[in-house]
Parts: structure tokens; sequence; C-alpha cells
């Protein structure tokens, strides 16, 4: 990553801290993944030479830049999905900031349910799941659908102070045998789990 993009994730992070801290309404607030798992991302990324990325969870874009660039040695591409329209437009503001890198993003103002539903199955070498954790159980079934064999499930937040809201999911993902899974104590906590391309016994 060069210092220019650097220097602009800096800001859009600073700007979602300071603007989470003036307000108490959840679904108005930004709630960025930190910069450690910004890293982490990048890393996995790079490192399995993902090429199709599915985001759940715009925000701001701050977490889809970070995305795009891991993506540039692949000409891979991110699709991020985000209901809220005013988060929708602060992001497509700093995606016209990054230049070049805009190649590698779709944004698609929609609900995650819906958008799920017309995908073709294993169309994902990556997802990232970052949303409303209440409504995560209910597109489980084409989450796994879409993502393909061999590839990386990653859902932030697993380290919640709610736990409750989580709770079903992974008892879904611990519980089948189409999955291996750790939970990692990076940032707000990174779920990690693996597609395996043969169930286990």
């Amino acid at each position: 990553m060069n210092q220019e993009l650097s220097r602009l994730l800096d800001g859009i992070y600073e700007f979602g801290r300071k603007h989470d801290s003036s307000t108490t309404v959840h679904s108005e607030q930004i709630l960025n993944i930190t910069p450690d798992t910004g890293q982490f991302l990048s890393i996995l990324i790079q490192a399995l030479r993902v090429k199709n990325v599915l985001e759940i969870g715009t925000s701001n874009g701050y977490s889809t830049i970070w995305i795009a660039d891991a993506l540039r040695p692949t000409g891979g591409r991110v699709t991020t999905l985000e209901v809220s329209k005013k988060k929708v437009e602060m992001a497509r503001k700093n995606f016209e900031k990054v230049g070049e890198l805009s190649e590698h993003i779709t944004l698609h103002e929609t609900d995650a349910r819906t958008f799920l539903k017309d995908c073709e199955d294993e169309s994902f070498d990556l997802i990232f799941w970052d949303a409303d954790r209440s409504q995560y159980v209910s597109y489980w079934t084409d989450i796994c659908r879409v993502l393909k064999a061999g590839s990386l499930l990653i859902i932030d937040n697993a380290l919640s102070p709610h736990p409750e809201e989580l709770a079903e999911l992974f008892k879904l993902i611990q519980g089948s045998r189409t999955f291996l899974s750790q939970t990692l104590n990076i940032g707000k906590g990174e779920l990690v789990a693996l597609k395996l391309s043969t169930p286990r016994n």
C-alpha cells in the first residue's frame, strides 16, 4: 500500500471514530473495522491470491478500500453490499478519492438476502461479513451456497460485547460438517471459517 492511500485510509478511519463517538444510535454509526483487521484481510487476500470477494456491509467504504488494494496483484474485484443510502453515499465519495483502485470495486445498494438469492453457486472465493448481526442466520444457507469450496468466510465482531447476537450462527458453523472454524483475537474478533472441499465425517 502506498503512502497516499495509507493517509487516506487513516483519514476515513478517524472520521468514522469521531462520528461514532458523537451518536448512540446504532444504525447511524459507521462501525469501521480496526486497522489491524484491515491488515489481516490484506495478508489473507494476497497470500491466497483471492480474485473475487463479497463484502456484506460496506459502511463508509473503509474496509472495502483495504480489500480492493489487496486485490490489485490478481486484478480481482470486491463486490460490496450496503442497505443504508446514507452510508452508500459516503462510500461512493470515498471511492472517488482512490483513483484507479475504484475499478476493483462494485458497490450495490441492496439488502444482502435479496442479492444472494440471485448469485450463482460458488461465486466468491472469500466472503467478509460485517453487517446487521441479527439477520445473519436468515441468509446463512445462501452464504454457504455462494462461497467456493476451499475458500474462507470471515466474520467481523466475533468477540462482540453482545455474544447472544452471534450465538445461533456460531452454532450453525461449528456444527457444520462443511466448515472448519477458529475465532482470532484480532480487532473486534475475527471468526475465520474454511469451507471444506470434502465434508468432515
